[in-house]
């Protein structure tokens, strides 16, 4: 009986693991759509900001902001990682770091320093143990992403490539397809491509080569230092909201399937519990006979 009750303390380890993961799994999904909810509210203005930015990309002014100027030659590249703070949600950050660590392996062949801003403690903890240069870094920001915690360690790379200490910046995260599917996926930050601005732009306004013109007072310098700065920001804030979206229901669909698997393990315990319990009871059986035999 020594097995039997080793199967049946299995047994209950697994049911007490069930439960712990269906708890889990029932808090991401609550999670999550708070998430998916701050990710929607965050596009209107990311939106907007984006449409005035392109026309004051466009409009005759005597001042061109330097996160509109192409560089001649890329030596010196900056990377913000955005990852999550905490596990227990599949492959999602391991696929956005295998995808970051495959491009910087390519610009370091060619050539290029990198240095990186991590965003999320198991980026920094991948990118610290690859012994990567890393420039500034936030974590622990919880459920509720607050842009003030992120201005730091974003404004050292901002003002990296301003002083022409970067020639390029590029940003990793991963993006909320559905609940079933979140793609990694990298994208040039700065400088602001074409491509980019004109995503925000309606039909009507992209069918005509004409943008809007705006009179600045006193002088288009500091405001549009400005506008492009929050640009900027609210692409990385939309790129956390994001990303935060994809790793609760990640971990919904992780916790689930552990759920799962447990149930799956029990049921194959409870057989063999049940052969185990069940050859003992014909084992004590067959004693029982082969003594009143012998007698």
């Amino acid at each position: 009986m020594a097995g039997s009750r080793e199967i049946r303390n299995k047994i209950g380890s697994v049911k007490n693991t069930q439960k712990i993961t269906r708890a889990m799994e029932m808090v991401a999904a609550s999670k999550m759509r708070k998430a998916q909810d701050r990710m929607k509210k965050a596009r209107p203005y990311g939106e907007k900001i984006r449409n005035v930015a392109a026309h004051m990309s466009r409009a005759n002014t005597e001042y061109r902001h330097p996160f509109l100027i192409e560089r001649d030659t890329v030596k010196r590249i900056g990377i913000i990682i955005v990852t999550s703070d905490k596990g227990l949600c599949g492959g999602l950050n391991t696929n956005v770091l295998r995808r970051a660590l495959s491009e910087m392996k390519k610009w370091q062949s060619e050539g290029e320093e990198l240095e990186v801003c991590c965003i999320g403690n198991k980026g920094l903890g991948f990118m610290t143990r690859i012994k990567a240069n890393v420039i500034s870094q936030v974590v622990a920001l919880g459920d509720t992403p607050d842009m003030e915690k992120l201005i730091g360690a974003v404004k050292v790379v901002l003002d990296g490539y301003t002083q022409d200490r970067f020639d390029r910046v590029y940003i990793f995260y991963n993006r909320f397809i559905n609940t079933m599917k979140q793609e990694p996926v990298m994208e040039q930050l700065l400088p602001l491509s074409d491509d980019k601005m004109q995503s925000g732009q309606s039909v009507q306004e992209n069918s005509s080569n004409t943008g809007w013109d705006y009179i600045y007072e006193p002088e288009a310098k500091p405001v549009i230092d400005d506008i492009m700065v929050r640009y900027v920001e609210a692409l990385i804030y939309q790129a956390l909201t994001e990303n935060m979206a994809s790793e609760q229901s990640a971990r919904m669909v992780a916790m689930k399937a552990a759920s799962d698997n447990a149930g799956s393990v029990i049921d194959e315990l409870t057989l063999v519990y049940n052969k185990s319990r069940q050859a003992a009871i014909t084992k004590e059986l067959s004693e029982i006979v082969g003594g009143a035999a012998a007698v």
